[in-house]
């Protein structure tokens, strides 16, 4: 496995210094932004026709230059949400034709890598990977199951030139640690995003302490870090104990514009950009508090504005090339 894993090393976040910039709210961006059809949430599905492609691309520029402008690293995760079994069979596609999604999914972006990439700039293919059910509720999976459920999206990437897969939006410890066993199985790197509610916590109630040391307990350490996504700063940041070992594992922030609940946007038929000025002063307090930050982008309602501002925020001129 550490022969697997050397090929990838040169590019994580955590095996480089500096901040790397990923992108903001995919769905909803295209969603409520450029009028895309996305059923189910899926932005996958843009993948089979060559203007949705185009469209895929325009969006991830929009990030990319943002990022070249600060010479800071990119996160460019694939669009692949969605891209596992259950939700698949909903969208009328088989094992075969899920494979073949995450692959192409990867593939897409290797033009993006040859045109931004450089010493200053390294790329990062991340393979996104989804919770089995719906990322506001809670999931019932043990670990082995969904260790059984996630291997084929992250055999998948393996077998492409992804560097590395995350899990976001998990509400399940148990799915969290699956998602991991299955990366850890395959030689690839990994990063772990729990999705938290008004009160820091897990939808389970555990805490996202209990969650990140349970994971680091049953995996022996493998994620090479946890992130925190699908909720506003306001949320959690006053369940963050600075003062503890878990939170150096913490290394990214990738939160909602809106302060709403996720009951709240559930029922919203219009999207909340938030405060943008806001959250970016949220992200600077968070950053000056926590070093040890190596990604930065946004979730749901967060677009290329949003990341603009926090890249402002947290990257004064003196750092830009730290």
């Amino acid at each position: 496995m550490e022969q697997q894993l050397a090929k990838y090393r040169h590019n994580l976040p955590f095996s480089r210094r500096g901040t790397f910039l990923s992108d903001g709210g995919m769905e909803t961006a295209l969603i409520f932004h450029e009028g895309a059809e996305l059923p189910h949430f899926a932005s996958f599905v843009l993948l089979s026709s060559s203007e949705g492609r185009r469209q895929l691309l325009r969006y991830y520029t929009r990030y990319l230059e943002i990022a070249r402008c600060h010479d800071v690293g990119f996160v460019l995760d694939t669009a692949t949400w969605r891209a596992n079994a259950d939700w698949g069979e909903k969208l009328g596609y088989d094992a075969e034709a899920l494979r073949q999604v995450n692959r192409d999914a990867v593939y897409l972006l290797t033009e993006l890598r040859a045109l931004y990439e450089r010493p200053q700039m390294p790329i990062v293919f991340n393979g996104v990977i989804g919770p089995r059910g719906d990322g506001y509720k809670a999931g019932h999976m043990n670990a082995q199951e969904a260790e059984d459920y996630h291997t084929a999206q992250v055999a998948a990437f393996a077998d492409s030139e992804a560097d590395m897969v995350t899990a976001v939006t998990l509400t399940n410890i148990d799915e969290a640690i699956g998602v991991t066993r299955a990366a850890k199985s395959h030689g690839m790197p990994c990063a772990i995003s729990f999705t938290v509610e008004t009160d820091g916590r897990l939808v389970t109630g555990r805490s996202l302490r209990d969650a990140i040391e349970t994971v680091d307990a049953e995996t022996e350490g493998y994620p090479q870090y946890y992130m925190i996504n699908c909720a506003h700063p306001s949320h959690f940041e006053n369940s963050l104990d600075h003062g503890q070992a878990w939170m150096r594992r913490i290394g990214g922030i990738r939160a909602n514009a809106s302060t709403k609940s996720h009951a709240e946007l559930d029922d919203s038929e219009t999207l909340d950009i938030g405060d943008i000025g806001d959250l970016a002063r949220r992200y600077r307090r968070l950053a000056g508090r926590m070093p040890h930050l190596r990604v930065l982008g946004g979730c749901c309602g967060t677009d290329h504005r949003h990341i603009a501002a926090i890249c402002e925020a947290c990257l004064p001129p003196s750092a830009l090339s730290a």
